[in-house]
């Protein structure tokens, strides 16, 4: 396999921390049964409409939105506000929300849509491809000054997508079985025309011609069907994280961020990207799926199969500069040290139902974590 030369640890340039925003999915549960309830509307009905709350493509789901925050700490302060608010008004109506990629159990197939015709649309078009997408992820923004940046960025990010997605990995069932991947919900959306890790581009005019053919074939609707693992946004001055299942807990999500706007920083600091062959990065997604941080990776610069925590460990190196200039850098240590030692979320919901083989015991740890 093509073997890429390592590039120097970079030293970002001085600047304000870039800004950053995330947005969270979640499932909902039955409150005695843990199974999927299709409550979405009933749910958001209740919002006050103070906190960004949201319908996803299904009404076994809801969403939540950060605003635009400058630090962690915001980041933090708004998340724990929105999974407290959904979980009061998922209470109200006998449901609980669950933040793991994809459901554990019940969910029907097709799953029952929200109301919305662009969804509708989405169906139609794509028929039983929506089958399989009652999942939940968890997305980061960050801004940038201008697309040509964005650009710059995503190839940056481009690198280490496997590893994130490892990380983040908190789906390891579905329908009550056990998948044998750590992220099923990146399996379950890989079979979609324009998903997986984006192209590398040497341009903005070459990002804007790959989106392009992803509309004029159909394989897009429009552009918020540009599902890449990283894209850039078609209304705001951002960079959209895609690759990453739910977090189970806030701190879990907050490290993602942390990190994510890192390689950013690193990125906008005029550090040139690796570009890893398109087939070792495919191979290097599919490996993250499915060992999550528990497993092998794929070593981007070699091909090689190495630890995935070494390649998590190479991550916060990389970025650790970038990390110190923003503040985070304890944070995302304390972080990446708790991972490490208590494994990911989905080495925790193996580990629940491992005690008594009950399914009934994750959504129950689920619950207890979101």
């Amino acid at each position: 396999m093509t073997e890429v030369t390592a590039l120097p640890l970079p030293t970002p340039v001085p600047g304000p921390p870039l800004t950053v925003g995330v947005e969270e999915e979640f499932l909902l549960v039955d409150a005695v049964t843990g199974e999927l309830v299709p409550l979405a509307p009933a749910v958001l009905g209740g919002a006050d409409g103070v906190l960004d709350l949201q319908a996803e493509l299904t009404r076994y789901q809801v969403e939540s939105a950060t605003p635009v925050c400058r630090g962690m700490v915001e980041v933090r302060e708004q998340l724990v506000a929105a999974r407290r608010e959904l979980g009061r008004l998922a209470g109200a109506h006998g449901a609980r929300i669950v933040a793991s990629g994809t459901p554990v159990l019940g969910g029907e197939r097709p799953p029952p849509l929200s109301d919305d015709a662009r969804y509708r649309a989405i169906s139609a078009r794509f028929r039983s491809l929506v089958d399989g997408l009652t999942t939940c992820g968890c997305h980061v923004h960050v801004g940038v000054p201008d697309r040509e940046t964005g650009v710059v960025v995503s190839n940056h990010l481009r690198r280490w997508l496997p590893v994130l997605l490892a990380l983040s990995a908190n789906s390891p069932f579905s329908r009550g079985r056990d998948t044998g991947y750590a992220s099923w919900r990146y399996v379950a959306w890989s079979p979609w025309p324009s998903a997986g890790a984006p192209p590398w581009f040497s341009s903005v005019e070459d990002y804007d011609s790959g989106t392009r053919v992803l509309r004029a074939t159909g394989a897009a609707l429009d552009p918020g069907m540009v599902y890449w693992d990283v894209r850039l946004s078609a209304r705001y001055p951002t960079v959209e994280l895609r690759v990453c299942d739910v977090a189970a807990t806030v701190d879990e999500a907050v490290l993602i961020a942390a990190l994510v706007r890192a390689v950013a920083a690193t990125a906008v600091a005029g550090e040139p990207a690796l570009r890893v062959p398109d087939l070792a990065l495919r191979a290097a997604m599919w490996r993250a799926a499915r060992d999550g941080l528990a497993g092998a990776g794929v070593q981007p610069r070699t091909g090689e199969l190495v630890a995935a925590a070494d390649l998590l460990r190479e991550l916060v190196a990389w970025v650790r500069p970038a990390l110190r200039a923003a503040g985070d850098e304890a944070l995302v240590l304390d972080g990446v040290g708790r991972l490490l030692v208590d494994g990911t979320g989905a080495a925790r919901q193996l580990r629940a139902f491992g005690r008594r083989g009950s399914a009934a015991d994750v959504v129950s740890l689920l619950v207890e974590q979101t």
